[in-house]
């Protein structure tokens, strides 16, 4: 039996009086501007062929059909020509694309907030931040933590409870200690947050937060923990591809 998540922590409003402007838009982003140097590609993973197809096609196919979704931005490297050259015609209405990418996860997605308010976005609007690289996610998956979370006081994220022993390494390569896994859950994206409060957690957190929720953790906050999908894997290491795309081609030749 898994724990239960834990509950959301209060947090203040950024209206004034206390109550949120309704409805509340929905934003879903995606930081695009990795090396993907771990995934041994031969350059930026999410252009890397899969399926037929580049990866990063597969999670936008899955990403456009999450319905109620008001924009959804796509937030390049500058400088960054594969994406019109693989996918060309793919920015229309409701689908965007920002060339302000920076050196790490969290200033890409400062900068692909900034780009949101640029545009229109509103503080209090809700921002769905997911990793390219979960080419397999499913909009059902989405739309789970949409309702879980769109009532919430500080959003939240699609996670799973670990299964597995968990083993610290220590010098060698040996087992240093057995950890405790209760209670501990592997999280995923999408990772959803009011778009004023994430940018000011990741203003105050730095570069090195390593996801959205980390830095709301810091502003003493407790996102909420709503179970994700074994398959909603992130595609890093080179094995990962061959997995990632059996799991595409069983999807596609149906039942």
């Amino acid at each position: 039996m898994t724990s239960a998540p834990p509950a959301a922590s209060p947090v203040p409003s950024l209206t004034s009086g206390g109550a949120h402007p309704a409805p509340a838009r929905l934003h879903l982003l995606l930081p695009c501007a990795g090396l993907g140097e771990r995934a041994a590609a031969g350059g930026p993973k999410q252009y890397a062929p899969l399926a037929g197809r580049p990866l990063v096609a597969h999670t936008l196919d899955a990403l456009g059909r999450v319905p109620g979704v008001d924009r959804l931005l796509l937030v390049l490297a500058p400088g960054d020509r594969r994406f019109a050259e693989l996918l060309p015609g793919w920015a229309g209405p409701g689908r965007e694309t920002a060339a302000v990418g920076g050196a790490s996860r969290a200033e890409t997605v400062r900068q692909g907030l900034q780009a949101l308010r640029t545009a229109g976005a509103a503080e209090e609007d809700w921002v769905l931040v997911h990793d390219a690289a979960r080419c397999l996610v499913e909009p059902a998956w989405v739309q789970r933590l949409i309702e879980a979370c769109r009532e919430d006081p500080v959003g939240g994220l699609l996670a799973l409870p670990l299964a597995d022993t968990l083993k610290a390494a220590g010098p060698e390569g040996r087992v240093e200690q057995t950890l405790d896994r209760r209670g501990k859950w592997a999280a995923q994206t999408p990772q959803m947050f009011r778009l004023g409060l994430l940018a000011r957690a990741l203003d105050a957190a730095g570069p090195g937060v390593t996801d959205e929720a980390s830095a709301i953790e810091a502003l003493g906050l407790r996102p909420r923990l709503v179970p994700g999908h074994l398959l909603n894997l992130k595609v890093t290491w080179p094995e990962d591809f061959a997995t990632a795309e059996a799991l595409l081609r069983l999807r596609a030749a149906g039942p």
